[in-house]
């Protein structure tokens, strides 16, 4: 499994967590060049680098009209800005107006919604009427971006980070003095584990934190992994910590589940029986239910009936495999599986939607229509099953 680990021991800012995202491609300076064309008007990237308690990394600079567009939105000092953007005005920039995948563009629009709820709650208005004095620039529009697209190209399977350092004191901002972590901030963390420490300052902006709610989808000490490719996102200030965002890119070994195998070697059942009996396992949840032919005593052929399934589930498994079968006993075995993941996709095709189960990562990954949405096509279409796949695509 391919995973990205964040360390936010310094907290999180868009354009930190961009260096940090770049520095793990094998070329950096080529994805630049590839951002600079998405058709963010005006605007211009530019990777330097840079150095923090003596570490290297990179700082990913934003011009806007070959201007660097006030740090407001940077990390640490992010809430002065003078240029106002609705919600309106940022989804038709997006959708409208920039280079990119539909994913990547549903990605960037939704770490916006999130904003757009964060700063509605706070300021007690409905989303459409906020006006992003702290994330709507372009500069901000431009590192959400940025991420989205980096995190499309690397393509983990899981992204993890550690508990989120928000820093401590007072931040200044278009509307007086506010706490740490800003309001905004606060809540877009909700759920999330997040500490202040002995820094004074703000480690952790709004867009930082919208981007981690929106991609990780865990918490925690950083799990066992096999580190690829290591990178430093490096802040503007300079603290008595290194001032820097680190992401670990990696591999770890699929995760292993623990399962129960059940089985009963059947003789004098009708296929009829056998089949009711295997439909009550599926009903009660069973991971699988499969029959093999076997050889009994005396020469006469039989079944082994099979059911695999949780450790929770065996006893009720077994009541029913005695309860609808005629064996006079079930045999258990515990046995431990490696899965890869799975997710489904809807594809939609000129003949009504498909289910589409995507499973792996990578040259690992397979698709596979599900078969109801294929046999409804067929039928509807007075086709095969194999030409109903063809009309698909598959």
């Amino acid at each position: 499994m391919r995973i990205l680990y964040l360390d936010l021991s310094m907290g999180a800012a868009g354009d930190m967590l961009a260096a940090a995202l770049l520095e793990l491609l094998p070329e950096p300076e080529v994805f630049v060049a590839r951002l600079n064309a998405l058709g963010l008007p005006g605007v211009e990237y530019r990777l330097e680098k840079a150095v923090k308690c003596g570490v290297t990394g990179s700082h990913l600079t934003v011009l806007v009209k070959g201007q660097e567009e006030g740090h407001s939105h940077d990390h640490h000092d992010h809430h002065d800005h003078h240029h106002h953007s609705d919600l309106a005005s940022i989804r038709h920039l997006v959708r409208d107006h920039l280079r990119l995948p539909e994913p990547v563009r549903e990605h960037v629009l939704g770490v916006y919604d999130l904003l757009a709820q964060a700063e509605s709650q706070v300021h007690g208005v409905p989303m459409e009427q906020i006006h992003f004095h702290e994330v709507g620039t372009l500069d901000a529009v431009a590192d959400i971006t940025a991420v989205c697209c980096l995190l499309d190209a690397l393509a983990p399977e899981k992204i993890c980070a550690s508990p989120v350092h928000v820093g401590s004191g007072q931040v200044r901002c278009a509307h007086g003095i506010l706490p740490v972590p800003a309001p905004a901030t606060a809540l877009l963390l909700r759920g999330v584990p997040m500490y202040g420490g002995s820094i004074s300052g703000e480690l952790c902006t709004p867009t930082g934190a919208a981007l981690l709610k929106h991609f990780v989808t865990a918490f925690g000490p950083m799990p066992p992994i096999t580190a690829q490719a290591i990178g430093y996102g490096m802040g503007k200030k300079d603290f008595e910590a290194a001032n820097c965002l680190r992401a670990i890119l990696g591999t770890a070994e699929a995760p292993r589940e623990e399962i129960v195998s059940l089985c009963c070697n059947l003789d004098d059942m009708t296929p009829e029986a056998l089949g009711f009996a295997q439909e009550r396992l599926w009903e009660a949840g069973a991971l699988d239910v499969y029959t093999t032919a076997i050889g009994m005593k005396k020469s006469r052929p039989g079944v082994l009936l099979t059911c695999l399934c949780r450790p929770e589930d065996a006893a009720a498994m077994t009541e029913l495999l005695l309860r609808h079968t005629t064996t006079l006993g079930v045999r258990r075995e515990s046995l431990t599986r490696t899965t890869l993941p799975r997710r489904f996709e809807t594809l939609e095709t000129p003949y009504g939607p498909v289910r589409v189960k995507i499973s792996g990562q990578g040259a690992s990954e397979k698709r596979k229509p599900e078969y109801e949405d294929l046999a409804r096509i067929a039928r509807e279409q007075n086709l095969t099953i194999s030409q109903a796949q063809a009309l698909c695509g598959f």
